[in-house]
């Protein structure tokens, strides 16, 4: 029979298991509050892009706790993606909060929420606020898959967990950065969040929403992930299609939530990366295949964490185009287009993760 440290009451193991169980299916909200005295890092990623796309910034807030071995801090990081810069704003951890029942975060005086954002950040120069006018599209969430992680959001050791808060939604208002105007009204936004120890040693990520195709959305990630004394190659990729039209480049009956990923059973066929293209073939268990072309392009670099610190530099661009084409066992082709205006991260031991894919 298990027994229980007398250092630790079992009020406080039971209270920290039902917190870990609630949060686990609240992926959108705030993770840090049962983690203990471990380093720990949680931040939500902010897409805005202007209807016109002359305008694409990202808003990272977020928190870090060194543990015992470093130091805490709050943070919000920008990202212009138009010009490539980009900054880090620190703040007292104690000017943090954030609520564990959805997306709903203060740093300082800047207020991120569901109905939008709020910002003053002097180092950027970025001001204003833009509300979100549709209903956040998150990624469903179940018992048996709570979000985009599926059954290894139940994993309690994993190095790095991932929520996707919104597939897209509209947006309102105006900001200001580096002296100029940026009109978000009719826009298009995004929302993703990453939460646990560190980010991956090697890993790549795609995200655009801005096809030719209206409503059609892509999230792509693929990265080393630790597992006991070995690691393996995890991928987790929603091709979100809506319903087929005059405008859309999807065939009839696809529209819906796509889902490759390990947990699903798909498999990376092939992933290649040069200083141009990262190009990545995928296969689910149905046989349905998808072939993703991201064009690499320069940006700027963003601030990443590492188990005692938050300043590992990782360059991201908004300004990547990616090819997405989905086929049906039979060869037919369901849906063609180009993504546009799209994030994209290459970074870390590039030749490690490919080799684990090569093992499988």
């Amino acid at each position: 029979m298990a027994t229980v440290s007398p250092l630790v009451p079992a009020s406080q193991v039971l209270r920290r298991t039902f917190r870990a169980f609630t949060s686990t299916m609240r992926p959108a909200g705030y993770h840090g509050d049962y983690q203990g005295d471990v380093g720990f890092f949680e931040g939500w990623y902010v897409k805005l892009v202007s209807a016109d796309r002359s305008a694409r910034v990202a808003v990272i807030p977020g928190i870090f706790k060194g543990g015992r071995d470093g130091e805490d801090e709050a943070f919000v990081q920008v990202l212009d993606g138009v010009t490539g810069e980009s900054w880090y704003e620190v703040f007292p951890a104690s000017e943090f909060a954030g609520d564990a029942r959805r997306f709903d975060v203060r740093v300082g005086g800047n207020r991120f929420g569901e109905g939008g954002l709020e910002v003053d950040l002097p180092a950027s120069g970025l001001r204003g606020a833009v509300r979100f006018t549709d209903p956040l599209d998150p990624w469903p969430v179940t018992l048996t898959e709570p979000g985009v992680m599926g059954r290894y959001a139940w994993v309690p050791v994993m190095e790095c967990y991932h929520g996707l808060v919104s597939f897209g939604h509209g947006l309102e208002g105006t900001l200001t950065l580096g002296g100029r105007e940026l009109d978000f009204t009719g826009g298009r936004g995004y929302l993703e969040k990453d939460w646990g120890r560190a980010f991956p040693q090697g890993y790549v990520w795609m995200q655009t929403n801005h096809f030719r195709t209206p409503g059609a959305s892509l999230s792509a990630s693929i990265a080393t992930i630790p597992w006991g004394r070995t690691s393996f190659q995890g991928f987790i990729v929603g091709l979100r299609l809506p319903d087929a039209g005059v405008e859309s480049g999807a065939a009839a009956g696809t529209s819906g939530l796509h889902k490759f990923a390990t947990y699903t059973g798909a498999r990376t066929t092939a992933l290649d990366i040069d200083d141009d293209e990262v190009r990545w073939t995928m296969r689910a268990r149905s046989g349905e295949e998808l072939r993703l072309v991201a064009e690499r392009r320069r940006g700027g670099l963003l601030h990443a964490p590492v188990r005692t610190q938050m300043h590992r530099r990782v360059e991201e661009t908004l300004d990547a185009r990616v090819r997405v084409e989905l086929v049906a066992p039979d060869g037919r082709v369901l849906f063609s287009d180009t993504g546009e205006a799209a994030g994209l991260e290459v970074h870390g031991d590039l030749e490690g993760l490919i080799a684990l894919g090569s093992r499988g």
